[in-house]
């Protein structure tokens, strides 16, 4: 055990500031302050808006190049998990070339398959996220079709479909928010590989920069005007 304490340390680093992130974004009050809740208010006003229009083949297209990006990044998960599985089969190739590196961080060969479990699990819940984001805007698209027509946009069943269809697209959204996170996540993961000290650097740089993105990038600042 105390041959890979640090490693235990970082890992549990990682995990740590993946939970804390995720939760203070999605489930305390600083995080309703943040872009992507900030532009799920402009969800349900295009949702409203779209109650005025009668031609909404403008809307339909919008949700299609949404899906298709979507399914970019499934298909990109789908990619990742091979990449993964193939540096699994290929640890004693991946040894020799490390073992020839000036410093030496070859880990043990259990070590390394550990590793490349624990980047095949990320991309496997990476895809699962955007491919249940991807079903999200489907419903989402067919909510849409099913909208009431502007003659009835004052009514009681306008007004609930378009409650009905926002919390849709919100957990569409969330969804999606979640598995871009995973990647950003992958990519400070990928520092275990080199050493678990550089672990606890790339995750904390993660962390700044997808927190900055969200609290103190110029989109952000576009949506405070």
């Amino acid at each position: 055990m105390g041959e890979y304490t640090v490693d235990i340390l970082a890992v549990s680093f990682f995990v740590l500031e993946w939970s804390v992130y995720a939760f203070t974004l999605e489930r305390t009050p600083y995080g309703r302050h943040s872009l992507s809740a900030r532009m799920h208010v402009y969800r349900e006003r295009w949702i409203r808006r779209m109650l005025d229009r009668e031609a909404r083949m403008v809307d339909m297209q919008i949700m299609i190049s949404l899906q298709n990006g979507t399914a970019f990044f499934a298909s990109t998960s789908l990619l990742a998990i091979g990449g993964g599985l193939a540096l699994l089969r290929s640890t004693n190739d991946a040894l020799a070339v490390l073992s020839k590196l000036p410093i030496d961080i070859s880990p043990t060969p259990a070590l390394w398959e550990i590793k490349c479990v624990g980047l095949i699990l990320i991309f496997v819940y990476t895809f699962f996220k955007f491919a249940w984001a991807y079903r999200l805007f489907n419903y989402v698209c067919i909510l849409l079709g099913a909208m009431p027509p502007s003659s009835e946009r004052y009514s009681v069943e306008a007004e609930a479909h378009v409650v009905r269809t926002a919390r849709m697209f919100e957990s569409g959204g969330r969804h999606f928010n979640r598995g871009q996170r995973a990647f950003f996540f992958a990519l400070g993961y990928l520092g275990w590989f080199v050493s678990p000290w550089v672990l606890f650097v790339t995750t904390a740089l993660v962390v700044v920069v997808i927190w900055r993105r969200q609290f103190a990038s110029n989109a952000w600042r576009a949506m405070d005007a």
